[in-house]
């Protein structure tokens, strides 16, 4: 399954062009329902195609424009999944999931973990769908899944950053000429939170409840800012505190990145297969970082091509790896063969991860919405930010900021506070490494509260830890949060 994109009416140049036209920022956080209506008044639910789909689960999709505020222009069809309620006569209403990535088709996670919602179906119909930004790229030109670059640079200076950043720019203007959609203009989170709601209004439901997931919050939350009057209840699972900003998410990325350093410090302590257990591990990792500050590494992949490695590439994939106990045992490995002069671990990982993040299609996803510093003198004061939270991580969020240097359309989500009125309070997931950010997040809605994961992993939800999963139903089911503080165990 996927989205598609399409004309409506024979007027399609003349909709194209509109559409190709940059429309300002919408700041709408007192928004009423999209002017938009669907041609049906409820979705044509039929058998989904394809092997192995779980019984019960029926597909429809959905047509949306590609730029909201122009609901006559070009439309782009998304694809939806339904688990209808057990019982219906005791049915609540919908919940709609959120999926992240930016870019994961919540209809394939219904497929992969579907016995996950068994709980949510006693009382609600589930609703999963495809965002804009997930398969819908599969109709954007080839220019736009171009890698703009090999490798992202660390600049050394303005001019470096600048250099950098008219090459991603250039891509991306590329990707938007070659693009007869429009809708690379518009893969925001704002632009999704508006297509959620066109499928509140498809639904029928006078509300809906919300569980989000992962990057699947920052869509989740712009719903909520967009439309508090329509959200009965929510979920949010490892997600970002975006609201706060760049230097709130440094303060609380930087913090857990460094708890999960001390867990990686003591299980080489304990454990005889890190290949740094004897040593002291920390002074190992801090003289990498001094050495790589101070002189580049040139790696070379003849897969993937150059790079020149620095201590921030070791802190933004070192620190990523840390807090899984199942990327330990090759991170050890890793700085273990750094310490004797061999970074080739650092640099694939750079270099692969390039290859993605620098895709304009990919840009386009997730730099609308701010998670990284502005500018190259918003760089800078970020870099020093983050260094004096922490002298071993900070700088690691520089990779965001750098990928996004070239985005020089309208930041479409820029952070901003949620309402303070007529959000009902919501429920926090979330496990060692990222029930903190969450917890940042939630906070801001007053009554909410968050439950910790006492382990590792991501999206507790989907991992199907019982606990988990027991407190979001009962919440999403009576609307009752668990008492401040409450733990799952490991």
């Amino acid at each position: 399954m996927r989205s598609t994109t399409k004309s409506r009416s024979a007027a399609a140049g003349a909709a194209l062009a509109a559409v190709l036209t940059v429309s300002p920022p919408v700041h709408a956080d007192t928004a009423s329902s999209p002017a938009w209506h669907s041609a049906a008044s409820s979705p044509a639910w039929h058998a989904c195609p394809g092997d192995g789909v779980p019984q019960g689960m029926r597909c429809a999709t959905i047509d949306v424009p590609v730029d909201w505020s122009r609901p006559g222009g070009m439309k782009v069809t998304l694809d939806l999944a339904r688990f209808p309620a057990a019982d219906p006569a005791r049915r609540l209403g919908s919940v709609l999931t959120v999926p992240g990535g930016p870019g994961q088709s919540g209809v394939e996670v219904f497929e992969q973990f579907s016995g996950s919602f068994t709980g949510l179906r006693e009382r609600f119909d589930v609703i999963a769908y495809s965002p804009r930004n997930s398969e819908a790229r599969r109709d954007l030109p080839p220019s736009c899944s171009r890698p703009a670059l090999a490798a992202v640079t660390d600049p050394r200076d303005g001019a470096e950053y600048r250099a950098q950043a008219a090459v991603l720019a250039t891509a991306v203007e590329r990707c938007r000429a070659d693009d007869g959609t429009g809708l690379v203009e518009h893969m925001d989170s704002l632009s999704v939170a508006r297509d959620m709601e066109a499928i509140r209004v498809l639904l029928g439901e006078d509300t809906l409840s919300l569980l989000a997931w992962s990057y699947g919050g920052i869509p989740a939350t712009a719903y909520a800012r967009l439309y508090p009057e329509r959200v009965r209840a929510m979920v949010v699972d490892g997600t970002l505190d975006q609201p706060g900003g760049p230097y709130a998410l440094d303060r609380r990325g930087l913090s857990t990145v460094e708890a999960g350093f001390t867990r990686f410090v003591a299980w080489c302590a304990g454990d005889e297969k890190c290949a740094l257990h004897g040593r002291d591990v920390r002074s190992v990792w801090r003289r990498l970082v001094e050495d790589t500050r101070r002189h580049p590494v040139v790696h070379t992949s003849p897969e993937l091509g150059t790079i020149k490695l620095t201590d921030m590439h070791l802190k933004v994939f070192g620190g990523a790896a840390m807090s899984f106990p199942g990327g330990r045992p090759g991170l050890a490995d890793a700085i273990s063969k750094a310490a004797k002069g061999d970074l080739s671990w650092f640099g694939d990982q750079a270099l692969h991860n390039a290859q993605g993040w620098t895709m304009p299609g990919a840009m386009a996803a997730r730099c609308p919405d701010a998670l990284g510093y502005q500018g190259y003198s918003g760089f800078v004061r970020g870099r020093r930010h983050a260094e004096r939270i922490s002298a071993d991580f900070g700088g690691s969020s520089s990779w965001e900021s750098l990928v996004c240097s070239g985005w020089r359309l309208p930041i479409a989500n820029p952070p901003r506070p949620l309402p303070v009125k007529g959000l009902p309070p919501v429920l926090g997931l979330g496990s060692q490494s990222d029930s903190a950010s969450t917890g940042d997040l939630v906070r801001r809605i007053p009554g909410s509260v968050t439950v910790r994961y006492d382990g590792p992993g991501h999206v507790m939800y989907l991992a199907g830890n019982r606990c988990m999963t027991g407190h979001a139903d009962r919440y999403l089911a009576e609307l009752e949060l668990p008492p401040p503080g409450t733990v799952c165990p490991a």
